[in-house]
């Protein structure tokens, strides 16, 4: 049985490099890692020798017993004689057949590729096929969890193939809880990339290289322990190790697509932490709510707009331009699970909270425009199709994943599935598939579904126009979060 899957997300085909980097090692770096794996093994065997020198000295004595167990043994080596199996193996003559007479008939080629009846190819030729990623291909991230170790798996996802498998994997540090890709580099040529953001059970947030296989360490990281201020003689040092960043677990991330060196972070902290990349630092710590930061998104077009929920039961848009008088605070009727943007509707997002509600809400009004209650069990999962208005998949604790018809505000259930997951943890949306959607569980691993071969998804959406997200440029600048009121507090109990 496989590990739990806490997080997933998506690439866009066209994104990774065709022939992805490996790590090569110098013989000093290989020098090193032996040494240190070594020096580790070492303390372990250390007592070794000396039980194997005293068990040499306890060696038992032969007895009478074991002297008439050899004879028995010599006697029945007698009786196995007329068995004659010295020649068991030897093979009868059967005739004046001739090797000549029995390959007569085969033709012989020089290699496997000139016979055209060996169409199966080497195993090498195989694994160099699929170690290439095509321009159709999309990535599927995932992160594991094992009894040994936690991992980041990078899966091939090829629709028109059908094909899905595992390309390489990442070895993580610490429970992985959230994804988030990214393509800011933070190198000064200023090219793009193909990263993912990885948030665990620590408070830093490590940024990893996609485009290489076997890396060892992140590209960065962000968060950790402030570095100290080497104090100058005949003086006390004035400066104190502390940390710069979360000082918890990093349970959510959010790319700022139109800002592309902002990232922002929820945690267990209390806190929001909008990082700049570019520098590897804190730009802005965010402190409205008063109990953990489960989710976080930024709006899909809108710069400055970001919206949080807490398990203190509330969800939060600020204008990061100025967080702390710019913002409106929603309260619910349990704690806040997942909350994203309606990139159909850029006024509306939706919140799930763990008593199985699902709520949209309109950013200038105070009370939402519609209440679902879409699963016994908190909703863990919550994501819009990525170019299907109006489809909504929700995922949960209940182990069902449930499609929806939103459109117009009035929800309606489209079809409902027993995933045999166990308890639904995430749930990703294909950003070049509309219907295909990916969701990691307690276990089965990391399985993709495509809705649109169930005959009910087909009726419904089958016929709705694919719309294509519209650029940051075509929408209004004016910002959802400045248009309501600074520190309005609705609450919405169901």
């Amino acid at each position: 049985m496989s590990g739990p899957v806490p997080c997933a997300a998506w690439v866009r085909r066209g994104v990774a490099k065709e022939t992805p980097d490996k790590v090569q090692l110098s013989e000093e770096e290989l020098k090193g890692l032996i040494e240190e794996a070594q020096d580790r093994l070492g303390d372990g065997a250390g007592g070794s020798d000396e039980g194997q020198t005293a068990g040499d000295t306890n060696a038992p004595v032969p007895s009478s017993s074991t002297k008439s167990s050899q004879n028995n043994e010599e006697l029945s080596d007698h009786e196995l004689d007329e068995y004659d199996l010295d020649n068991y193996d030897a093979e009868e003559y059967t005739g004046d057949l001739k090797l000549g007479d029995s390959l007569a008939t085969l033709t012989v080629y020089g290699s496997n590729e000139n016979d055209p009846y060996i169409t199966l190819k080497t195993t090498e030729q195989y694994e160099q096929e699929d170690f290439l990623i095509k321009p159709s291909d999309n990535l599927v991230l995932c992160g594991r969890v094992d009894k040994d170790c936690c991992s980041l798996e990078v899966h091939v996802y090829n629709h028109e193939e059908d094909s899905f498998y595992v390309h390489h994997d990442i070895i993580l540090p610490a429970y992985p809880l959230s994804l988030e890709w990214l393509n800011f580099d933070p190198s000064p040529d200023e090219s793009t990339g193909n990263y993912v953001a990885v948030g665990n059970m620590t408070p830093v947030i490590d940024i990893w290289d996609l485009d290489v296989v076997e890396s060892l360490e992140p590209v960065f990281s962000l968060g950790g322990k402030k570095e100290k201020k080497k104090k100058k003689k005949g003086k006390k040092s004035l400066s104190s190790e502390g940390t710069e960043g979360h000082t918890d677990a990093v349970l959510d991330l959010s790319w700022n697509k139109q800002s592309r060196n902002v990232l922002a972070s929820a945690s267990a902290d209390n806190t929001v932490i909008l990082w700049d990349m570019a520098v590897g630092k804190p730009a802005a710590s965010l402190t409205l709510h008063t109990d953990k930061v489960q989710t976080l998104q930024f709006h899909p077009f809108e710069t400055q707009t970001l919206v949080s929920g807490s398990f203190d039961k509330s969800a939060v848009l600020y204008d990061c331009r100025n967080p702390q008088d710019s913002h409106r605070v929603w309260r619910f009727s349990g704690q806040v699970e997942r909350v994203i943007w309606n990139h159909f509707s850029p006024c509306h997002f939706l919140a799930s909270t763990d008593d199985g509600f699902v709520y949209c809400l309109d950013a200038r009004a105070d009370k939402p425009l519609f209440t679902l209650k879409a699963h016994d069990e908190e909703v863990s999962g919550l994501q819009l199709s990525s170019q299907i208005k109006g489809c909504l998949v929700t995922s949960s604790a209940d182990k069902y994943v449930k499609i929806w018809d939103i459109l117009g505000d009035r929800p309606s259930l489209v079809h409902s599935r027993d995933m045999k997951m166990g308890v639904l943890f995430c749930a990703a949306c294909c950003p070049d598939f509309p219907f295909v959607f990916a969701f990691g569980g307690e276990r089965e691993g990391l399985r993709v579904w495509d809705i649109s071969k169930i005959s009910a998804v087909n009726e419904v959406f089958g016929n709705r126009e694919r719309l294509v997200l519209a650029s940051a440029n075509s929408v209004a600048s004016s910002s959802t979060a400045s248009r309501s009121s600074n520190d309005l507090e609705t609450p919405m109990e169901s």
